[in-house]
């Protein structure tokens, strides 16, 4: 299963929550998703139902920012599963999430960043908190600026606005949220795009600026 907020930006992070049990995929999967909207952040989501399928993506795999592994899954395990990421990439943030407690100093001899216990109270605080030290980790910040739009005052991730269409006198800008919106503002594209300057916005026509 896979979940992917938009695609084609070089800052989205990439997820696999890797767990052979479907409720606690989704109780993971159901959080991150409240994380990335709630900090502005583009994202792709994919869920595994064993170790070895995760694996068997082989080098592939190194595609992914962060892992989340449960420990105790059949065939191959979550400890199993860490060491073979590591045979192919040492830069993806593997975090434990599991019922048992007992392998943890294991756990960080595979450079896992945390371990986290599925039956914590404090759960999802927990997966935030794992978040915000991997996002300080990758030194990522979204690069936001704020538009007086004629729906009201909104501070903007850059990265979630696709493009700016000119239309008599009025800007229109197509923004990816919960589902894709159109705001609006009074102005000139050209003045629009000199603002713009050095965050990958390109004319590619008289009357259209696109995000690359």
């Amino acid at each position: 299963m896979s979940n992917l907020c938009v695609e084609g930006d070089e800052h989205m992070f990439r997820i696999a929550i890797c767990d052979d049990e479907r409720q606690f995929r989704k109780r993971i999967h159901d959080i991150l998703i409240e994380y990335m909207n709630e900090n502005d952040i583009l994202y792709e989501i994919d869920e595994f139902e064993s170790g070895k399928d995760f694996i068997s993506l082989g080098i592939n795999l190194a595609k992914y920012d962060i892992v989340f592994l449960d420990v105790n899954m059949d065939e191959l395990d979550g400890m199993e599963t860490a060491q073979k990421i590591r045979k192919v990439s040492n830069d993806v943030f593997i975090v434990f999430v599991t019922a048992f407690i007992t392998c943890a100093t294991q756990g960080y001899s595979v450079g896992a960043i945390r371990y986290i216990l599925k039956n914590n109270v404090n759960f999802p605080e927990l997966i935030f908190e794992c978040m915000d030290a991997i996002s300080l980790n990758m030194n990522y910040v979204a690069p936001k600026k704020k538009f007086n739009f004629n729906e009201g005052t909104k501070i903007v991730a850059l990265e979630r606005l696709l493009y700016i269409e000119s239309r008599l006198h009025k800007l229109e800008f197509y923004i990816m949220e919960d589902k894709l919106k159109k705001y609006s503002i009074y102005g000139k594209l050209d003045e629009l795009e000199k603002e713009l300057q050095g965050n990958d916005f390109i004319r590619i026509h008289q009357s259209y600026l696109v995000n690359m």
